[in-house]
């Protein structure tokens, strides 16, 4: 399994507790975590990349323990085996798409991958967009950018957070069939509220108000 999770718990200050259910992946499984906002699903997803200890439940990837691993240890497998398409990317804006992307390998100390970023972009429509910087592109592009770039390091698992958001129903379900059918062998948890993705996903776990907070 590339992913596997126990009911995972977290407890903030105030308010009442978060809850997940167990999770279960197999390499290129898909699951979509669906649920209103402020449910807790940012919260998981901070549980399963190794960035938010649970109060109670254990995060397996690949067999790792991620909560067995020394702070540094566990930031080093993040880089290297998580990947994390988040709301807000972060691009460098003085750089490329492709230095982008190649940059991803840079920050981990990996071999510089420069014919896979290729073709990445080329499967994913933008070879032709390579040369330019990510302030040029549409929200879409930088959407797809952002993926690529989250596969760069050939990561166990893929975590994306409200990928489609912000995008039409057109962009939507470009998104949805890129991050489905990309063959990459990652185990693939999408969390979201938009139940446009509802009908493309084969596994859905719902997350409610009355069982967190936050997130």
């Amino acid at each position: 399994m590339s992913l596997v999770a126990t009911p995972l718990h977290y407890r903030y200050a105030s308010g009442p507790e978060i809850f997940s259910p167990a999770i279960s992946l197999s390499p290129g499984e898909h699951l979509l975590v669906l649920g209103p906002s402020g449910c807790g699903k940012t919260t998981l997803l901070c549980m399963l990349a190794g960035l938010l200890q649970p109060t109670r439940g254990q995060v397996h990837i690949n067999q790792q323990d991620l909560y067995n691993m020394g702070a540094a240890a566990r930031d080093r497998f993040r880089g290297r085996h998580i990947g994390m398409v988040t709301q807000k990317h972060l691009f460098v804006p003085a750089l490329t798409v492709l230095d982008n992307l190649l940059l991803a390998n840079r920050l981990t100390g990996l071999p510089v991958q420069n014919n896979k970023a290729l073709h990445l972009l080329e499967e994913f429509g933008l070879l032709h967009k390579s040369h330019e910087h990510t302030q040029h592109l549409s929200q879409g592009e930088q959407q797809r950018v952002a993926i690529i770039r989250a596969l760069m390091n050939d990561p166990y698992v893929l975590i994306c957070d409200e990928p489609t958001s912000a995008l039409d129903d057109i962009q939507t379900r470009k998104v949805a069939e890129w991050l489905l059918h990309a063959q990459t062998g990652a185990a693939l948890v999408v969390v979201t509220h938009d139940n446009r993705l509802r009908q493309v996903f084969p596994q859905v776990i719902h997350m409610t108000n009355q069982e967190s907070t936050g997130g």
